[in-house]
C-alpha cells in the first residue's frame, strides 16, 4: 500500500510501524514524527479515509485488517469519512517543524484537515 520509502527498516517492521502511526493519526487527529515518515503515513491514511467513504462491509473489513484498533475503525467510518464526503483527496496536511535536537532529523506534524 505505501510508497517506495524503506525508512531504514525491514519490511515487517516498517509495515507494523506504519499501521501503528496510521491508527494513532486517525485516533487523535495528529502525529509528530519525522518528515519522511509523515509522507509515508499520508499515503496510507488517505487510502483508509477513501475506504471509509465507500462504507460497505468489504471496505470495513479491509480497513479493519490494516488499522490495529476496532474502535478507531468505527470512528473512521462513522465520524471521519463522512466529514470528507465532498472532498476528493487531500485529507491530511504536513507541517514542518525544523530539525530535531538530537540527530538533526527534519521533524513534522501530520494532521487531518478540517
Amino acid at each position: 500500500m505505501p510508497g517506495t520509502r524503506k525508512l531504514g527498516r525491514a519490511s515487517s517492521h516498517r509495515n507494523a510501524m506504519l499501521r501503528g502511526m496510521v491508527t494513532y493519526l486517525l485516533e487523535n487527529g495528529h502525529v509528530q514524527t519525522t518528515l519522511t515518515r509523515a509522507k509515508e503515513v499520508r499515503c496510507v491514511a488517505e487510502k483508509m479515509i477513501t475506504l471509509g467513504k465507500k462504507n460497505t462491509l468489504a471496505t470495513r473489513r479491509m480497513a479493519l485488517s490494516y488499522i490495529t484498533k476496532e474502535d478507531v475503525t468505527k470512528k473512521l467510518f462513522d465520524q471521519i469519512a463522512p466529514k470528507y464526503a465532498e472532498r476528493n483527496g487531500g485529507y491530511t496536511a504536513i507541517y514542518r517543524l525544523g530539525p530535531r535536537r538530537g540527530d538533526a532529523a527534519e521533524m513534522a506534524i501530520i494532521k487531518l484537515v478540517d
